[in-house]
C-alpha cells in the first residue's frame, strides 16, 4: 500500500468591525470546536491562521484561547501561517503597508505562540505575479492558492500533489494548490468517501523520483460550524470527530503533515509561474453581471455534461474588475491610496504609528469585493473601513494644520481616472466633489465620528439575479432553512430569507451620491423616482460641470457650471445651472447655492430637485429618523412625500444630526435605498442607505435667475 500526506490549513477570519454577537457565534460553534477536537486527537497535525481582527477580538474576549493553541504548538501538533494582518488583497495596498501589515502579524504570532512562521495565507487567495518580493524578505516561505491558478497554465488535478517554486525577480516562494475536491468534500461528503478518495490517491504508482505526494485542503475555518448547517454537521453529530478519528485510525498510510514542514522535507515538483488568480467562484463574482451570469450557466452545463476536460481552460474575470464593477470599491480603495500617502508622512512617530493601524485597519479587504458573502454589500463592514480611514487622516491632518481652526482646498485626480477632482476639508468634515459626473458630492466625511454620510449602494443588477428571476418563474424558489438538508454555499438550490424578492429588483442609471441635480417632468411621482422609472428631462447628473471659481482663501469656496438642456415634450431647452458649494474653518456646516437660469427664447416649466443619499448603518432602525416643524418624527427608511418644508432635521441617535435649511420651502421625498443581494444563507434583502430630495416646481422666463440656499449643519 502507497502513502500520502495530508495538509490541513484552518483560515480564520472575521471583517474590521464585524458585530461582537458574530464573533461570539463563530467562536462558540467553529473556532472552539476545532480546537478541542484538536486537543482530543493529538494525531492529527494541521496549520492554523488567525487574522489579526478575529486575534484582537480573541485576546480581549477569551483571552484563555492562544494559550490552548500555543499548547498545540509546543507539541508539534499546529504550525502557524502568517498573512498580513488586517486581511488586506495584498496585491492593491503601497508596498511599505504590504511590509507593514506583515512584520505585524508575524510579530502577534512570535509573542503570542512563540512560532517564527514560515507560510502565508493570501487573503482570497488573490494572486498576481509580484507577490514573492513580498513575501520573501520577511522569511515566508511557502503560501498556499487554489488549484485553479495551476490549471490555468495547463496542469491538471493529478500534477498538484506537490508544491512547486515561482520567483520573482529572483525572490523564490514555494507554492501548494489547495484542492477543489477535497474543499467541496470535507465536510460535505461521508468520511469513509473522503478517506477512500484519499486512499485511490496513495495507491497510484509515484513517478520515478517524484517526492511523496501531499493533499492539500486549505479552506474557511468557519465552514466547519459558522456557516448554516454545519455546526450540526460537523459537531452534534460528529463529522470532524469521525474524521479525525480517521485519520488517526489510517496513519499507517495517510500521514497528516503541516505544508510548512513538508516544504521543508520534501523538493518541490518543479518550478512554475501563476497568472492572476483567485479562486474559481471569485473569478465568477469578478466579472461584470451578465457575463458572470454566463459564466455560471456555463460551467454548471459543462458539470452537467460531465466535461471537466473542456471545464479546466473555462476562466472568469481577474479580481482588480471590482474597482471598475462597483465605483463604491474604487472610492473607499482610492481613499484609502490617499490616506496611505498622507499617514507615513506624518511627522510624529507616534501619532504616525496610530494613523497606519487605523489605515491597515482600512484596508480589510471584505468591503473591496462582492461574491457570496456579502462584501461590500454589507453596510457596517464599508462603515468600519471608512471609519478607519477617515481617522487616519484626520490625524495626518491634525500633525499637519494643528488642532484648528483651518480650512484648506486641493484640486487633484484622487481616483487616477485622469480627471480632477475637487477636496474641501475643515477639522470638521472633509468632502470629495466631481465635476466631471454632475458636479456630484461623492464622499462626504463627518469627522467627529469618522463617518462617511454619503456610504451608500447604487442598486444594480447582479449577474446572481437571473438566477433568482429563472427559479422564480418555474416556482423552484426554497425559503432559506426548509432546505430539508445539509447543503454547502455552493449548492445550485436557490434559497431566500423572504418571498417576492425577484419583485423587489431595481437597477439605478445613475450612482447614488449628493448633490444630484434633478431636472424632471412636473407630474413625477415619488413611486416613479424611487424605483428609477421616471424620465429625467435634464442632461446634468451625469454629465461635467465647469469649475467657474475655486478659491481656498480665506476658507474653500467651489463654484460649477453646466450649460445644459431640458429634454422634455418642447424639445431642447438650453438651460445653465450654477451650483456654489462653501465650508466655514469654525464650524461643521456645508452652505449650497443653486442658480437656475433658462438661456433660450422660451420658458421653462420644470420639476428640480435636490438629491442626497445617507449612508448610515442602522438608518432603517428606529432610532433614525427625520424631525419636521412641529416635532413631528418620520422614520428614516419609508417611502414617503413629505409636505413642503423649509427646515428639516436628519436624526439618528447613534451618529448624531445633521440640520438642513432651506432659503425657500420645497416638498421632499424619501426613501431607502435596498438591495437584493446573495448571501451563505440565501437572497436577502439589504438596506444601503435612504434617499432624499427637495423639490420645487418651476416655471421660469428666458434669462430669469431662480436660486435657492441649502445649509447642511452636523450637530
Amino acid at each position: 500500500m502507497g502513502t500520502i500526506y495530508l495538509a490541513l490549513a484552518f483560515h480564520n477570519h472575521q471583517p474590521v468591525g464585524n458585530f461582537d454577537w458574530v464573533l461570539e457565534e463563530a467562536y462558540r460553534r467553529a473556532y472552539e470546536p476545532l480546537i478541542a477536537a484538536l486537543e482530543r486527537h493529538p494525531g492529527v497535525r494541521v496549520a492554523l491562521h488567525y487574522t489579526g481582527p478575529l486575534r484582537d477580538w480573541l485576546q480581549a474576549h477569551r483571552p484563555d484561547f492562544f494559550p490552548r493553541i500555543r499548547r498545540l504548538v509546543e507539541r508539534g501538533q499546529v504550525e502557524l501561517m502568517a498573512g498580513a494582518y488586517y486581511e488586506p488583497i495584498l496585491a492593491v495596498i503601497p508596498e511599505a503597508d504590504q511590509a507593514g501589515q506583515i512584520r505585524k502579524h508575524i510579530e502577534a504570532i512570535r509573542a503570542d505562540f512563540g512560532f517564527e512562521p514560515t507560510g502565508f495565507w493570501l487573503a482570497e487567495r488573490v494572486w498576481e505575479p509580484h507577490l514573492p518580493r513580498a513575501l520573501a524578505p520577511h522569511g515566508l516561505r511557502y503560501t498556499i492558492v487554489d488549484d485553479t491558478h495551476f490549471k490555468w497554465v495547463g496542469l491538471g488535478d493529478e500534477d498538484l500533489f506537490g508544491y512547486y517554486v515561482t520567483e520573482d525577480l529572483g525572490y523564490p516562494l514555494k507554492i501548494f494548490g489547495t484542492s477543489k475536491h477535497l474543499r467541496y468534500t470535507i465536510p460535505w461528503a461521508p468520511v469513509e468517501e473522503v478517506i477512500a478518495w484519499l486512499r485511490e490517491q496513495a495507491e497510484r504508482p509515484l513517478p520515478p523520483g517524484a517526492p511523496p505526494r501531499v493533499a492539500v485542503m486549505g479552506d474557511d475555518g468557519e465552514k466547519f460550524g459558522l456557516w448554516p448547517g454545519t455546526d450540526v454537521h460537523c459537531w452534534e453529530r460528529g463529522w470532524m470527530e469521525d474524521f479525525f478519528s480517521a485519520l488517526e485510525a489510517n496513519a499507517d498510510w495517510l500521514i497528516t503533515l503541516p505544508p510548512g514542514e513538508y516544504a521543508a522535507r520534501f523538493p518541490p515538483l518543479g518550478r512554475i509561474y501563476l497568472p492572476t488568480a483567485s479562486y474559481d467562484e471569485m473569478s465568477e463574482w469578478a466579472l461584470p453581471a451578465e457575463a458572470s451570469a454566463d459564466l455560471t450557466a456555463l460551467q454548471q452545463a459543462l458539470q452537467r455534461e460531465g466535461r471537466p476536460d473542456v471545464l479546466r481552460f473555462v476562466r472568469g474575470g481577474f479580481w482588480r474588475v471590482f474597482l471598475a464593477k462597483y465605483p463604491e470599491v474604487n472610492q473607499m480603495h482610492k481613499k484609502m491610496l490617499w490616506v496611505s500617502r498622507k499617514a507615513h508622512a506624518i511627522a510624529d512617530p507616534e501619532r504616525r504609528a496610530e494613523a497606519l493601524d487605523h489605515l491597515w485597519a482600512g484596508q480589510c479587504n471584505c468591503p473591496y469585493w462582492h461574491g457570496v458573502f456579502g462584501g461590500v454589500y454589507l453596510f457596517h463592514i464599508r462603515e468600519a473601513n471608512y471609519q478607519h480611514l477617515i481617522a487616519a487622516e484626520a490625524l495626518a491632518d491634525e500633525d499637519r494644520y494643528g488642532e484648528g481652526p483651518w480650512a484648506y482646498g486641493e484640486r487633484a485626480d484622487f481616483d487616477a481616472d485622469t480627471q480632477e477632482e475637487t477636496i474641501l476639508a475643515t477639522p470638521h468634515q472633509w468632502l470629495l466633489v466631481r465635476p466631471h459626473q454632475g458636479g456630484q458630492l461623492v464622499e462626504w466625511d463627518r469627522r467627529d465620528v469618522a463617518l462617511n454620510l454619503l456610504n451608500v449602494m447604487t442598486r444594480r443588477r447582479e449577474g446572481y439575479h437571473r438566477v433568482l428571476l429563472e427559479a422564480a418563474a418555474r416556482g423552484e424558489i426554497t425559503l432559506a432553512g426548509r432546505e430539508g438538508r445539509l447543503e454547502s454555499i455552493h449548492t445550485h438550490r436557490v434559497r431566500v430569507k423572504e418571498p417576492g424578492l425577484e419583485e423587489r429588483l431595481v437597477t439605478d442609471w445613475y450612482p447614488r451620491a449628493g448633490l444630484v441635480d434633478h431636472f424632471m417632468a412636473p407630474e413625477t411621482s415619488l413611486e416613479a423616482f424611487a424605483g428609477a422609472r421616471y424620465p429625467e428631462w435634464g442632461d446634468f447628473i451625469n454629465q461635467p460641470y465647469t469649475v467657474l471659481a475655486w478659491t481656498t482663501d480665506p476658507h474653500p469656496v467651489l463654484t460649477l457650471r453646466r450649460d445644459g438642456h431640458l429634454w422634455g415634450p418642447e424639445g431642447p431647452q438650453p438651460l445653465r445651472p450654477e451650483k456654489t458649494l462653501e465650508v466655514l474653518p469654525d464650524r461643521p456646516i456645508l452652505m449650497v447655492t443653486y442658480r437656475l437660469t433658462p438661456t433660450g427664447l422660451a420658458p421653462i416649466r420644470v420639476r428640480f430637485g435636490v438629491e442626497t443619499n445617507w449612508g448610515l448603518s442602522g438608518g432603517d432602525s428606529e432610532k433614525a429618523y427625520t424631525v419636521w416643524p412641529g416635532g413631528e418624527l418620520r422614520p428614516f427608511a419609508t417611502l414617503e412625500a413629505l409636505p413642503e418644508s423649509d427646515e428639516v432635521a436628519l436624526v439618528h441617535e447613534w451618529w448624531g444630526r445633521v440640520l438642513i435649511r432651506l432659503s425657500r420651502p420645497a416638498a421632499w421625498w424619501q426613501f431607502p435605498l435596498e438591495a437584493v443581494a446573495n448571501s451563505e444563507a440565501g437572497f436577502e434583502r439589504v438596506y444601503e442607505g435612504t434617499s432624499l430630495t427637495a423639490h420645487w416646481l418651476l416655471t421660469l422666463s428666458p434669462g430669469e435667475t431662480w436660486t435657492v440656499r441649502l445649509s447642511f449643519e452636523l450637530a
